[in-house]
C-alpha cells in the first residue's frame, strides 16, 4: 500500500488534531473527500519560539495518488513505503541448545525472536525476577544494605528497568518499528509509536518485561533467574558447554552474551578464556538536579503548565576550546537520582523516572568523555579498574555508608565544599553527604564541568542555579569494553555471539534490543 508522508505540520497548543485533515488537504491540494485516512507517525514539541508548537508527521492514504499535482517541498511530501519486519521462521526447527546470557533488552528480544522461530532458547539471568528485584533495590535505598546479585544493574530487565524507559535512539534501523509494536503488545503506552521522545517509565516498564518473559515461555523458551555464567568449556576454538553457578555443566551449541555493562566478573572470565576484546571509550561525571518546575519554566515559559507539554526535557552539549566537551545524558524529567552500585564499597549513580514524570526534581547525567589512554594501562579491562577507582573514592567521600557525595553548583564553581543542601532536596537514597566532589572525579572532568556549566546556562536558564545539586558519581554510562565479533556476529570463539551494550555494540534500550534481534536473525539464518 502506497502512503504519502507529510512532515512539519505545526499545531498550536490550543489547536485540536482534528484540524490536521484540512491542513493535509491544503498541502496536497486535494479535496478532503479524496483523503481516505491519515495517521500520526511522529510528533515533537518545538519550543524555540515564544509560541510553542507541536509539530506533526503524518502518513496519508488517498483515493487516487495520481491526482496529487503538488508535492510540497517544505513539508517533504513524498510517497512512503512502510517497512514491515518479517520475523524469520523455520519449518522444522532443529534441536539445538541456545543459551542467552542476560535479560536486558538485548537478551530479551534475542530470546523472543528465537522462541518465535521454534528454537526453544534458554535465557539465564544472574539476578532475580523483577518483583523480587524491586524489593532488593528498595531495601538498599532504605537501609544501605546492598545485594551484589540483585540491584539496579543485575536482574530481570537489566539496568534499564530502573531508568526512564527511554526509547530515543540516534540509530536509523527499520527494526525499531517492530520493536515498538512488540513493546506495545506487552503493555507499553501506545504513544511510543509516534512520540518524538518516547518513554515507558520505570513503573510501566516492569510490567512490560514480565509480559515479554511470559510470551517467551508460552512459545517454548525457558527463563532461569539467579543463574550466573561462571565459565566456558571450549574445544577446537568452539563453544561446547557452559558452567552455571560454578557447578552445573550445560552443553551448548550457540551462546549469546548479552551481559550488560556491569558484569565485571564475567568480562574477566571471558578474557581468561581468550575471547578477543579491547578497551572502549566511555564517559564519567555527575548527576545534576534542578526543580522540575524551574526546567519547565525555562523551556516552555508562560506555557509551562499546559497539559499537552508534560514535564520538560533537555539534551545539551557544550564544546570547549581547550578542554573536553560536556554533554547531558539520560535526562530524567520529574525523576530521581538512584543508587546504582553493584559492588561492595563502591558508589555509582543513575537516573530514573516514572511514566507520569511527576517527581519534584528533574535530573540528568552531566558527562565528560574518557578515552582508553586515560586508563593508565593498555589491558582490555583497564577501563573497569578506572571506573572502580572513582566509585571507591565516591564511596569514601559520601561517608562509606552508600550515602552519595553532593555539592551545590554554586560551591562547585567557587571551589568550596558544600556543608548543607538548600532549596533543592536531593532525591538520592539512602542519603547524601554535602562535601566536595574534587576527590572523586578526575581533574580533567572537574575542569570541563566548571567551564561548561555557566555556558550551558545560556541554553537552559537557571542551569547554573547556585542551589542546584551535583551528585557523584556517574560512571556506568556505557561499557568500557568491546568484545570483537565478525560479520556473522560471532566472536573469535565459534558459537559465541557478543551482543548489546555490555559487549560494546549498542547503547540504550532501543539499540540494544535491535542488536539482539540481529544476532538472533543470524543464528536462525545459519542454524
Amino acid at each position: 500500500m502506497n502512503l504519502i508522508r507529510i512532515e512539519q505540520i505545526p499545531l498550536g497548543l490550543d489547536e485540536n488534531e482534528e484540524i490536521l485533515k484540512p491542513k493535509i488537504s491544503k498541502i496536497l491540494d486535494l479535496p478532503e473527500s479524496e483523503i481516505l485516512s491519515w495517521q500520526i507517525v511522529k510528533k515533537n514539541i518545538d519550543s524555540r519560539k515564544r509560541d510553542i508548537l507541536i509539530v506533526h508527521c503524518v502518513d496519508v492514504q488517498v483515493k487516487n495518488i495520481k491526482a496529487i499535482k503538488k508535492w510540497d517541498k517544505h513539508h517533504r511530501t513524498r510517497i512512503h513505503e512502510p517497512y514491515i519486519y518479517q520475523e524469520p521462521s523455520l519449518k522444522n526447527p532443529p534441536k539445538k541448545t541456545i543459551i542467552v546470557v542476560g535479560s536486558g533488552p538485548c537478551g530479551l528480544f534475542a530470546t523472543l525472536l528465537l522462541a518465535k522461530a521454534g528454537l526453544k532458547p534458554l535465557l539465564i539471568e544472574r539476578g532475580k525476577d523483577v518483583d523480587a528485584r524491586i524489593k532488593d533495590v528498595d531495601k538498599f535505598s532504605q537501609t544501605g544494605k546492598l545485594n551484589t546479585a540483585s540491584n539496579i544493574q543485575f536482574g530481570e530487565g537489566g539496568a534499564g528497568t530502573f531508568s526512564d524507559g527511554k526509547l530515543y535512539t540516534l540509530i536509523n534501523n527499520p527494526r525499531s518499528h517492530y520493536l515498538f509494536n512488540e513493546l506495545i503488545k506487552a503493555g507499553a503506552p501506545k504513544e511510543i509509536a509516534y512520540s518524538g521522545s518516547p518513554h515507558i517509565g520505570t513503573d510501566r516498564l516492569r510490567g512490560v518485561i514480565k509480559n515479554l518473559r511470559k510470551e517467551i515461555i508460552k512459545l517454548g523458551g525457558k527463563v532461569r533467574f539467579k543463574t550466573c555464567l561462571s565459565d566456558l568449556e571450549i574445544k577446537n576454538n568452539k563453544i561446547k558447554a557452559v558452567i552455571l553457578n560454578d557447578k552445573e555443566k550445560v552443553p551448548v551449541d550457540h551462546l549469546i552474551l548479552a551481559t550488560g555493562h556491569s558484569a565485571r566478573d564475567t568480562y574477566q572470565m571471558l578474557y581468561d578464556r581468550k575471547l578477543k576484546m579491547g578497551p572502549k571509550a566511555f564517559s564519567i561525571g555527575v548527576r545534576i538536579e534542578h526543580k522540575a518546575a524551574s526546567i519547565n519554566k525555562s523551556q516552555y515559559g508562560e506555557s509551562s503548565n499546559h497539559p499537552k507539554l508534560g514535564t520538560a526535557k533537555y539534551k545539551l552539549v557544550q564544546h570547549l576550546k581547550d578542554r573536553r566537551p560536556v554533554y547531558t545524558f539520560c535526562m530524567c524529567p520529574g525523576g530521581y537520582v538512584m543508587a546504582a552500585a553493584s559492588e561492595e564499597r563502591t558508589l555509582a549513580t543513575n537516573g530514573m523516572s516514572k511514566y507520569a514524570q511527576d517527581g519534584e526534581n528533574s535530573n540528568s547525567a552531566l558527562l565528560v568523555p574518557v578515552m582508553p589512554e586515560d586508563f593508565g594501562s593498555t589491558h582490555p579491562l583497564a577501563g573497569i579498574e578506572f571506573q572502580r577507582q572513582w566509585e571507591r573514592k565516591a564511596y569514601l567521600a559520601g561517608g562509606s555508608n552508600y550515602f552519595a557525595p553532593v555539592q551545590l553548583v554554586g560551591d562547585f564553581l567557587k571551589d568550596r565544599p558544600s556543608t548543607t543542601v538548600k532549596s533543592i532536596k536531593p532525591s538520592y537514597l539512602p542519603g547524601v553527604t554535602p562535601t566536595s566532589l574534587t576527590s572523586c572525579l578526575p581533574d580533567f572532568v572537574i575542569e570541563s564541568l566548571k567551564e561548561a556549566i555557566p555556558l550551558l546556562a545560556r541554553k537552559i536558564k537557571g542551569f547554573d542555579d547556585p542551589e542546584a545539586v551535583l551528585t557523584g558519581v556517574e560512571t556506568r554510562s556505557s561499557s568500557t569494553v568491546r568484545l570483537e565479533r565478525n560479520e556473522a556476529f560471532q566472536s573469535n570463539i565459534s558459537g559465541i555471539y557478543p551482543a548489546g551494550e555490555g559487549a560494546g555494540h549498542a547503547g540504550g534500550i532501543v539499540s540494544s534490543a535491535i542488536d539482539g534481534l540481529m544476532v538472533a536473525e543470524a543464528i536462525i539464518e545459519n542454524i
